[in-house]
């Protein structure tokens, strides 16, 4: 289709510059045009069904065209269609939005704080930790402690944090002020014979020895996802985040929870906090909040937090920050409808219960000669591609067979997404137990058809 001059494949090369792409990979293969969606499934241009084993970008909770979210949309649309949160203004559906979130929060939490991404989000956490500093005479304490293979978002801020080469590479990035500790993934990064107990110390020995290096007084925060999803989907190893949680408390540091993935059930509860048993200043939310419907994120701060700020805004005269359209009604709509609609229908409970057989089926595929690990819980999962199972050595160059293997997955009406070697699965939380049998069912299929290309 993209050799006719007015397809929407070639006007797509043309005038479109995709996010997270080889620019000049895309001018030479172009793009694949999703048309509609409904349910776990998603259509192209030509017709061709997907099942969207991804959930577009780990987000779309309640599924593709949930009538309820689009009847949200309109309703709130005609009403209001836009109203800002700025000089003591509001509006209706950001209250009932802020109380629901706070309300809702497995900790403590005072105020909920809105805008439009993750990633923004996250850069806005940093700013009010840094204010926050200043409020309480601690000018020094500005540094934000971040972890390899960590996503956090992709902002000048955010993407600091994020622990991942080509989020750096040719930015300029990292920015000051930002450290990186150890990944907490344990097939890679364990010592021979480390127990996941073993290994969870010596990260958080790892942690406290990089605090002191710094000084203890200058780092003001520590940021974590439950579960790292664009890093791999690297699931914490046994008494990881219980010891890292007592580092952080002996030296009096900010814990931020990153639950841009984690929540809303994507970890069998309805907080990737609540799974780990983790005790969060700030916790960060986006994607699942709305189903990616809309673009809305929020931050929800304790009063630790709150307090000085506050404070320190009243000295001032004004918090001076904040987003045009944060908090956007219809966006909050629409939230507020996804949130009621993941409790009626019960889809943390689905996540938890399908999640465990798609685990089981993860380990089924374990034991494949191209497969080096699975790891996931709940509904996400990653498998991780090698060429020699017992080295962890990859098949030519890192990320090879990840994408061959992605592109046979695709060609099978399976969207995953390869990070690197790593081929994530986290679809939508309204799915079953025999759509996730058509997943697998596809993956050991492009499996045994990658093994005989390698081969080869």
């Amino acid at each position: 289709m993209d050799s006719q001059p007015n397809s929407p494949e070639a006007r797509d090369k043309k005038y479109h510059m995709h996010a997270y792409t080889n620019a000049r990979r895309h001018e030479e293969v172009g793009p694949l045009i999703i048309e509609k969606g409904d349910g776990i499934y998603v259509e192209d241009i030509s017709g061709k069904r997907y099942i969207e084993a991804m959930s577009g970008l780990w987000s779309v909770g309640v599924g593709f065209s949930e009538k309820r979210l689009v009847d949200a949309a309109t309703r709130q649309m005609a009403k209001l269609p836009f109203y800002h949160n700025f000089t003591h203004k509001g509006h209706s559906p950001l209250v009932d939005l802020a109380e629901k979130l706070v309300t809702m929060a497995p900790v403590p939490m005072s105020k909920a704080f809105f805008t439009n991404s993750g990633s923004e989000a996250n850069d806005t956490a940093m700013k009010m930790i840094w204010y926050r500093s200043n409020a309480l005479g601690q000018p020094q304490r500005k540094k934000i402690i971040s972890r390899k293979r960590a996503y956090h978002g992709v902002t000048i801020a955010s993407a600091s944090l994020t622990g991942l080469p080509n989020n750096h590479l040719s930015f300029d990035l990292p920015i000051a002020n930002v450290l990186h500790t150890s990944s907490p993934h344990h097939w890679r990064e364990a010592l021979p014979g480390e127990t996941e107990q073993q290994f969870s110390t010596r990260l958080a020995d790892d942690l406290e020895k990089l605090i002191l290096a710094e000084g203890p007084e200058t780092i003001a925060a520590f940021f974590g996802e439950p579960v790292m999803g664009a890093g791999g989907v690297v699931v914490p190893p046994a008494g990881y985040w219980e010891k890292i949680q007592a580092v952080l408390q002996k030296y009096d540091i900010l814990l931020v929870a990153d639950e841009v993935i984690c929540g809303f059930g994507r970890t069998g509860n309805m907080f990737g906090t609540e799974t780990y048993a983790m005790r969060p200043d700030i916790m960060v939310m986006s994607k699942q909040i709305s189903s990616s419907y809309l673009p809305i994120s929020a931050m929800l701060i304790n009063d630790k937090v709150y307090e000085p700020i506050a404070d320190e805004s009243n000295r001032i005269g004004t918090f001076g920050h904040g987003f045009t359209a944060g908090g956007h009604p219809v966006a909050a709509a629409v939230a507020l409808e996804n949130i009621a609609i993941i409790e009626e229908r019960n889809l943390v409970d689905n996540a938890r219960e399908v999640g465990a057989h798609m685990q089981k089926r993860l380990a089924r595929i374990a034991s494949h000669d191209l497969v080096g690990e699975v790891r996931g819980i709940a509904l996400i999962g990653a498998m991780e591609l090698v060429a020699d199972k017992t080295t962890k050595a990859p098949w030519g160059a890192a990320g090879a067979l990840g994408g061959l293997v992605n592109g046979l997955l695709q060609q099978n009406g399976v969207i995953s997404r390869n990070m690197g070697d790593a081929l994530a699965f986290c679809p939508p939380l309204i799915i079953n137990d025999k759509q996730v049998d058509d997943i697998f069912d596809a993956v050991e299929k492009s499996l045994d058809e990658a093994a005989r290309q390698v081969k080869a």
